[in-house]
């Protein structure tokens, strides 16, 4: 088991798809935060939920809830409260909508990682996946500035941070489901 915690980033507006994509049922699983959160459990030792509001989900988890933004659907409202929430000095991101995600990129991306780097990030020939990755404390003040400035680009931050980008070939493991013809490929690939 992976000792560092995992967050599985859940609090989107989902506006691409049309409908809550964190819970559209997906596998054997009700839902597809439940089918995340049932595989990385199985991973990381540690694995929280980070959303807008926990009530929306009808099981058990840790959950993280963003700080209090109103309407922001960014994921830097989570990020600030996941460095709030858990003393430890890195954490592993990624996004509810990414299924595919295996022990093999997370691993590689572990071993790619380092102390002195702000965050540890996977790339792809479609460019960079900024909720795939590593995130260091040492990002905690520059999601508060990007909070204040209202600037929520995490490609930006990573950009003009320590960011150490790992390159994958297969891009089929980071395929993301934000719209409905997505998911219902992401549906075949499952069964």
């Amino acid at each position: 088991m992976i000792d560092i915690p995992c967050v599985i980033f859940a609090g989107g507006k989902s506006s691409r798809m049309g409908e809550d994509k964190s819970l559209l049922p997906f596998g054997s699983y009700d839902t597809l935060a439940q089918y995340q959160l049932a595989r990385l459990c199985g991973i990381f030792s540690k694995v929280y939920i980070s959303c807008k509001d926990k009530s929306k989900f009808d099981f058990q988890a840790n959950f993280i809830e963003d700080i209090d933004t109103d309407e922001l659907y960014a994921p830097t409202a989570g990020f600030i409260a996941v460095f709030e929430k858990l003393e430890d000095e890195r954490f592993f991101a990624i996004s509810v909508d990414a299924p595919f995600i295996s022990p093999y990129e997370i691993t590689k991306l572990l071993h790619m990682d380092s102390p002195e780097n702000d965050a540890t990030i996977a790339k792809t020939s479609f460019g960079t996946q900024p909720l795939c990755g590593i995130y260091h404390r040492s990002l905690a003040p520059k999601f508060l500035t990007m909070l204040h400035e209202n600037n929520h680009k995490l490609g930006l931050l990573l950009k003009n941070a320590k960011t150490q980008f790992v390159h994958f070939e297969n891009n089929a493991p980071f395929l993301n489901i934000n719209h409905p013809q997505e998911y219902q490929e992401a549906i075949q690939l499952i069964q």
